[in-house]
This record gives C-alpha cells, sequence and structure tokens, in this order.
C-alpha cells in the first residue's frame, strides 16, 4: 500500500533504477564469463552454455527495449487533468434564506462543503503537479536509461557474435575429432585385414616350402 502521491513516484524511481542495474551488472557478468572462457582452457559445455546465457539475455533485452520506448511514448502523452468533480460548487448565498434558523444551517453547511471541496481541489493540483514533475524527470531517466541499454546491446551483439564464432570452432573441432575418429577405425581395419592376408599367405608359402621338401628327400631317398 502506499500512504501518498510521493510514495507511489518514490517507488516509481527506484524500480527503474534498480531494473537499469540489473540490466548493468548482467551484462558485465557475461561479458566477464566471455572473457574468462577465451583466456582459461575451459570445457567446451561451459562455453556453450555461457553462450546460451548471452543470447538468451539478448532476447530480453531486446524486449525491455520495446518496453522502454513504449514507456517513454506513454510519458511524455500523459496530460493530468482535473475532475469535474473536484470544483468548486456552483451554490451561492443567495439561494439561501439566513434569516431562519434552518437558513443559518444551510449556510454553515455550504461553507464546509465548500471547505472541503477547495482541500480536494488542493489535493488534486498538488497531485497533478508531482505527476508533471516526475513525468518530466520519468522522461529524463527513460531517455538515459535508453541510451545506455542501447550501448549494451550493441556490446552484446559484439559478444554474442564473438562466442557463436568459438562454438562454431568448437563444433568444427569435434566434427573434425569424429572424423578423425572414424578414418582410424578405418585405417586399423584395413590394418588388421592385411594383417591376415600376410598370415595366410605365409601359411601357404610354409605349406609350398614344406611339399617342395618332401619331394626332393623322397627323389634323394631313391
Amino acid at each position: 500500500m502506499f500512504g501518498t502521491c510521493a510514495d507511489f513516484l518514490n517507488c516509481r524511481h527506484k524500480t527503474r533504477l534498480h531494473i537499469g542495474q540489473l540490466v548493468k551488472d548482467t551484462s558485465a557478468k557475461l561479458k566477464q564469463a566471455s572473457e574468462t572462457d577465451h583466456r582459461i582452457e575451459v570445457s567446451a559445455s561451459k562455453k556453450i552454455t555461457d553462450a546460451k546465457l548471452a543470447k538468451d539475455f539478448q532476447a530480453v533485452l531486446k524486449e525491455f527495449q520495446k518496453a522502454q520506448r513504449l514507456a517513454a511514448e506513454r510519458e511524455t502523452s500523459y496530460s493530468p487533468f482535473v475532475p469535474q468533480s473536484v470544483l468548486p460548487s456552483s451554490s451561492t448565498d443567495s439561494e439561501i434564506d439566513v434569516s431562519s434558523d434552518k437558513g443559518q444551517e444551510q449556510r454553515a453547511l455550504l461553507v464546509e462543503s465548500r471547505r472541503q471541496e477547495v482541500v480536494l481541489l488542493d489535493n488534486e493540483i498538488s497531485f497533478n503537479e508531482a505527476i508533471i514533475e516526475e513525468r518530466d524527470q520519468g522522461i529524463q531517466e527513460v531517455q538515459q536509461q535508453i541510451g545506455e541499454v542501447n550501448e549494451i546491446f550493441k556490446d552484446l551483439a559484439v559478444l554474442v557474435h564473438e562466442q557463436g564464432t568459438m562454438i562454431d570452432d568448437i563444433g568444427s573441432n569435434i566434427e573434425n575429432s569424429h572424423a578423425a575418429t572414424a578414418q582410424g577405425r578405418t585405417q586399423l581395419a584395413k590394418a588388421a585385414k592385411t594383417q591376415r592376408s600376410n598370415s595366410s599367405l605365409t601359411c601357404l608359402l610354409m605349406v609350398i616350402f614344406g611339399i617342395v621338401l618332401l619331394i626332393v628327400i623322397i627323389v634323394l631317398a631313391a
């Protein structure tokens, strides 16, 4: 619950600043994580996770930019007004007969009613003045925040591009590794097949040599 108009305006101001600070802090942490990924040997899964976080934050930031522009448009177009219900009454003293007790009572009620109307009008004017002041301040803050977020968005776009290139390199290395592994398996299979063929040829030569040797022995013995 808000006690006064000032409480409401102060809450809006603090909320706006808090959101802006969250954007800055998140962007800084993502940038730090990216720099760490480039300087230090970390797992491919961490690099991919950091890149996904940066890309997701970029999408959120894009929606936040839309909300900022909408807020700026509404702040600029807002125009406070004084409701007719708080305007002074059109009743005059001439309508009341003050010569009677009832007339004096009516006059007292009229005075009190006008006093309350003036208080309401003063409150409405004070509220509108505070709204106008907050609107002007809000417009300046939103415009400043839009500029800051635009710069952060540009830096984030560069970061996402760099991380995308890094992820592409990781994917290329993984594909090359898979290709090298498959090629190695093929070569091993060929080598094993060749070895089996060589072993079979060796056995065949030994059998032929044994037969020839046996024939020679038989001939010499005869």
